[in-house]
């Protein structure tokens, strides 16, 4: 009995024990509730409300681009656009389940059932197993493609790559043409990065499809409807290769400058000068974008945008071309490369190439090159020849040769030598076109002679007694001096265009017994030149011994919102002189005497083809024996060049011009294009002041009538 009242008596203690245990953890988590909720209550519901916040780089309209008058060369063409701008974290189940609801709304394939079958085409087996892995009737299959115990060894991304593997052609080929516009909608939602605009269609978005859209975004996360632009050349191919071209937004940031460009803050989707004056220019056409800056939430759904800096358009470019002139230029030489090219002749002729410089400010007026493609006989425009092609000048250089003996002291104004045939061992025989027998300085360029050249540079080797046949004595530094002086004209050096690529020809090499080879530079038979860097000589001489740096452009102006219009001036293009020659104001003037007497005085190598015109020019012919190699075979020509401007006391336009690889007994072409150049300036110069006097007529009768009107 006494032992039941103890088990009772025992019950109650370990009740309690254990109701005070209860009791303590109770207390314990009320303890830690009100730790939570007092202490640290504001910490933790920030922690639940805490958003994130990004900014991202919208892009604007890209600048355009007129000539000197204000005619448009470049310009957007505004058009309908659908985009898609995905948050952080989208996964590639929610851009495939976007892609089907936009397929709904626009049709993604190409209108033409050729450009639609391409399209077809770039969908590979690859992508279609991407799509097959993702429907959902196929989540079974997809599951059995992979063990659990492979699964457990892999990574995700091999996991991924293996199931790919394991698809067969018998799963995925039997696709509709509605599962084929869904994966070329896909395709491009997966190029898009998070909170970057990515265009998904841009081109012939209908305005039916832009209004479905836009109609229903509330299903489609992360499309919009908005409007994009393409680049429009309202000249077509002329100067196109000059102006550039862009990347499409597929193409974006070229690969090679990635970090380049990333580093400017560019997307990599983003559309960027490719080549020419849109490559130049980038950072002037490319504009500000707009910064936005998104607040989301931690799981990356947008809840809040603000626009943070403004987006400004890029500003527009001014040439110094004038577009009128330079389509007159064009057919100028595209009129006599063809007949030169009449019934067979001039067969390995295929270029024809000028430029049209203003001498006293760099001004590029007309930049044209006209070829011909044999294999598809067609004739296309090449105005990059003129920047990139390097030729045997020939006589034209021989200014700079003359200028180069009077400064170096081995012959003065008035200077003369017999002009026949030289021999000079190891060399082949040399001479003018005919034995022109005593001729002094201007003798020489009236007349072009090679002999009076190359006695200069015999002397600027070293040698001053020159006897028929025998070697001579030479000191290579005679070619360092010669070429030194005509890097000074802008001839073996870049010009400074601004323009992304310019060549600077090909120099000879300087052999140590060249003394055969330095006369033949010194009368443009040895070193290459361009045609602009022939414009930039010609200039020099003209404007009295200053090289300006030729330019593409006039002007830099702000973007404006009016429609047609142009914005103020952000920045005027000085002219920018290079160096000015070294060289005595007299020697200057007697070579520009020289050139004159070659257009003007009788006797004259250009002096037939310029006689009889009232624009007083002054310049240099040139021919220069070239070789065209076939087939293994030397195949003698000849290069037609010419340099010249004019008017003579006051210039206004320089001009080069090289026609290469001409049959023998073609003598002329440089010389009529030439003329047709300067006269095509001329007349329309004329035409554009008589037309400003008659505006000004005009408005000057209108005036007067509102002034009768007034007064009754």
């Amino acid at each position: 009995m006494k032992k039941n009242k103890k088990k009772v008596a025992q019950l109650p203690f370990r009740l309690n024990i254990l109701f005070f245990v209860v009791f303590l953890l109770f207390a314990v988590l009320i303890l830690q509730l009100g730790v939570v909720q007092i202490l640290n209550g504001e910490d933790f519901q920030e922690e639940i409300n805490r958003t994130t916040q990004d900014t991202t780089k919208l892009p604007v309209p890209r600048g355009e681009i007129y000539d000197r008058n204000y005619n448009v060369v470049a310009k957007n063409k505004p058009m309908y656009a659908i985009t898609y701008t995905p948050q952080k974290g989208v996964q590639a189940k929610d851009r495939l389940e976007v892609a089907v609801k936009l397929s709904q709304y626009i049709d993604m394939f190409h209108p033409d059932p050729i450009e639609k079958e391409k399209q077809i085409n770039r969908i590979t087996d690859r992508d279609k197993k991407e799509y097959w892995y993702l429907l959902d009737e196929n989540q079974d299959k997809v599951k059995d493609k992979l063990s659990l115990q492979e699964a457990a060894d892999m990574k995700p991304a091999e996991q991924y790559q293996t199931i790919l593997d394991r698809i067969t052609e018998e799963e995925y080929d039997n696709l509709t043409e509605q599962d084929e516009e869904i994966i070329l909608i896909k395709k491009e939602l997966d190029r898009a990065y998070a909170l970057t605009p990515q265009i998904v269609k841009s081109e012939n978005v209908t305005p039916e499809e832009y209004a479905r859209v836009a109609e229903h975004l509330a299903v489609l996360p992360g499309i919009n409807a908005t409007t994009d632009w393409v680049r429009e050349h309202p000249y077509g191919n002329t100067i196109k290769s000059l102006i550039g071209g862009i990347t499409t937004e597929k193409e974006g940031i070229p690969a090679e400058k990635v970090d380049y460009y990333l580093a400017k803050g560019y997307n990599r989707n983003d559309r960027v000068g490719s080549d020419g004056l849109e490559l130049q220019y980038e950072d002037i056409l490319r504009g500000r974008k707009e910064q936005v800056k998104y607040t989301m939430s931690k799981s990356g759904v947008i809840l809040d945008s603000e626009v943070v800096v403004p987006g400004e358009s890029g500003k527009d470019l001014i040439l110094t071309l004038d577009m009128e002139f330079q389509q007159m230029v064009d057919d100028i030489l595209l009129s006599e490369l063809k007949a030169a090219k009449q019934g067979g002749n001039n067969r390995y002729l295929k270029d024809a190439i000028a430029v049209v410089m203003n001498p006293n400010t760099g001004e590029l007026l007309a930049v044209s090159g006209q070829s011909y493609d044999a294999k598809n006989e067609r004739y296309y425009d090449a105005p990059y020849r003129a920047l990139y092609d390097a030729h045997i000048p020939g006589s034209t250089i021989k200014g700079a040769t003359v200028l180069a003996g009077y400064d170096s002291g081995v012959i003065s104004p008035g200077h003369r030598e017999y002009d026949t045939p030289i021999k000079v061992a190891g060399s082949p025989t040399m001479s003018s076109w005919k034995n022109l027998g005593w001729v002094n300085d201007l003798d020489a360029l009236r007349q072009s002679s090679n002999i009076y050249m190359a006695y200069i540079a015999m002397r600027m080797g070293g040698e001053y007694n020159y006897q028929p046949g025998e070697s001579i004595r030479f000191n290579p530094q005679g070619f360092y001096d010669m070429r030194y002086y005509f890097n000074q004209f802008g001839l073996g050096v870049k010009t400074g265009v601004d323009f992304p690529q310019e060549t600077v020809g090909v120099v000879g090499e300087v052999l140590p017994n060249g003394a055969g080879q330095l006369m033949f530079l010194a009368f443009g038979q040895y070193d290459t030149y361009s045609a602009l860097q022939l414009a930039q000589y010609t200039s020099t001489i003209a404007n009295g011994g200053y090289r300006v740096q030729p330019r593409f452009v006039n002007e830099v102006r702000n973007p404006t919102s009016e429609e047609d219009g142009l914005g103020t001036v952000y920045r005027a293009m000085n002219p920018n002189i290079l160096n000015k020659i070294v060289m005595d104001e007299t020697e200057l003037k007697r070579v520009q005497e020289g050139f004159r007497q070659v257009f003007q005085g009788p006797g004259g190598t250009a002096y037939s083809y310029f006689k009889d015109t009232d624009f007083n020019a002054a310049g240099k012919t040139g021919t220069a024996q070239n070789v065209f190699y076939e087939n293994g075979e030397q195949i003698e020509k000849i290069n037609l060049t010419m340099v010249a401007y004019a008017p003579f006391d006051n210039p206004e336009i320089a001009v080069s011009v090289i026609v290469p690889y001409l049959d023998l007994d073609e003598t002329s072409i440089n010389s009529v294009i030439t003329r047709q150049i300067f006269e095509a300036y001329f007349d329309l110069k004329e035409k554009r002041a008589k037309g400003a006097v008659n505006e000004v007529s005009e408005e000057s009768e209108q005036n007067e009538q509102l002034d009768d009107q007034d007064s009754e």
